[in-house]
């Protein structure tokens, strides 16, 4: 059972305000997908890694993989406008149905090792696994008028992070189905397989807060700041 980690780099990060996508912007002398695909080379338990990205970015990609000399990246696949076009294009790449995809956002730098090794672990006994850490605002749903409609209850509630991992024939099968669908939208994987396959359970493994998602340019001083943490943790062990 192969386990294959896909990097998913193709967003044009509108969000985010910036010409270059943020996956390629430098934070402490390297790139974000940098630390990304970083956390993957160095598990043991990942047999090989794809990264998705828009066709303009390949060379690119090649360049830092060259670089770094990642040995297990053995595929940089050309994604599609929207997010689950990148899935899709992963799922393409990986034919066979017994293979462990682990789909990870390339602007989340810090999953950690704990994570990926828990992830694998629960794909032994489940097909659909994500990741997740509790909510700690209370959450709140609103009316048209923008007036508190519901104030939910926060103990049942999660903030999901990525990798999402599946394995490959159950992903590919919910995207059959949600391909039918004309009125199919997702930005998420594990929704897709909730969507469309309704009876397979998603086991959530537990998150980290530090596994964060670069999404608004205020995060890159986070991000910054934790890099400098494990700079001093490590320089002290």
């Amino acid at each position: 059972m192969q386990n294959v980690a896909i990097i998913l780099a193709g967003g044009s990060g509108n969000r985010f305000g910036s010409e270059t996508p943020k996956q390629f912007l430098s934070v402490a002398g390297k790139q974000i997908i940098e630390y990304s695909i970083d956390a993957f080379e160095n598990c043991p338990l990942i047999d090989e890694i794809g990264i998705v990205c828009k066709a303009e970015y390949i060379a690119h990609v090649e360049a830092l993989v060259r670089k770094n000399r990642y040995t297990k990246v053995k595929q940089i696949i050309p994604g599609g406008k929207e997010r689950y076009d990148s899935t899709l294009a992963a799922i393409e790449a990986y034919p066979d149905d017994d293979t462990n995809l682990l789909f990870h956002d390339g602007v989340r730098p810090f999953v950690s090792e704990r994570i990926i090794r828990d992830c694998i672990e629960a794909l032994k006994q489940y097909n659909a696994v994500g990741v997740a850490v509790k909510t700690t605002d209370t959450i709140v749903s609103v009316d048209t008028n923008e007036c508190i409609d519901t104030i939910l209850h926060r103990a049942v509630l999660r903030n999901v992070q990525t990798p999402q991992c599946f394995k490959r024939g159950l992903i590919k099968q919910a995207y059959d189905l949600a391909m039918q669908d004309p009125d199919f939208t997702t930005t998420d994987d594990c929704g897709v397989i909730r969507r469309y396959l309704p009876q397979e359970p998603v086991y959530m493994v537990n998150g980290e807060h530090t596994n964060i998602k670069i999404t608004y340019p205020e995060d890159l001083l986070i991000l910054d700041r934790l890099i400098q943490q494990r700079k001093m943790t490590n320089n002290i062990l």
